[in-house]
């Protein structure tokens, strides 16, 4: 299937690991890698930011087989995920900064057509994410507002 705004089928991305076993290498506990994780949601960083520190930094390579929970799972149980969901939020940064861009540079329409999709990436979004109660009911999306988000 194409992709909504570019009419290309993207196959490029990251890949799972071939095998859902434990990697014989890794010697920690499922507790400990929670912990882990816990300690790097404190410092603000996101779940697929986590997943991959974890992946760099301590060799493991897939989170959800070690502990049977997703990365996001685990932040919800221990109450330290965020208010709004992470494609979200990294919509409403991309808004952000197209905003600022157009601010300095009001002829650039590329730019303008950018910022059109991005807006209607982030109305479809918050329709699904409304529909299925991840966020709030009266949530909006106010331009205004967002950079609030950002910082």
């Amino acid at each position: 299937m194409a992709r909504m705004h570019s009419r290309t089928k993207g196959k490029s991305g990251s890949k799972k690991p071939a095998e859902m076993k434990k990697p014989f290498w890794l010697n920690k506990k499922p507790k400990e890698i929670e912990l882990v994780i816990a300690k790097l949601a404190k410092e603000g960083n996101t779940a697929s930011k986590i997943g991959i520190i974890l992946r760099d930094s301590y060799g493991i390579p897939d989170a959800k087989v070690l502990l049977g929970k997703t990365i996001g799972q685990v932040l919800k149980e221990k109450k330290l995920e965020k208010e709004l969901p992470e494609d979200l939020l990294a919509l409403i940064k991309r808004t952000v900064a197209l905003r600022a861009h157009l601010e300095e540079n009001k002829q650039d329409r590329v730019a303008k057509r950018g910022l059109q999709i991005t807006d209607s990436k982030i109305k479809r979004l918050t329709k699904y994410y409304k529909s299925t109660g991840k966020i709030d009911e009266k949530w909006k999306f106010d331009p205004e507002r967002a950079k609030m988000f950002v910082e």
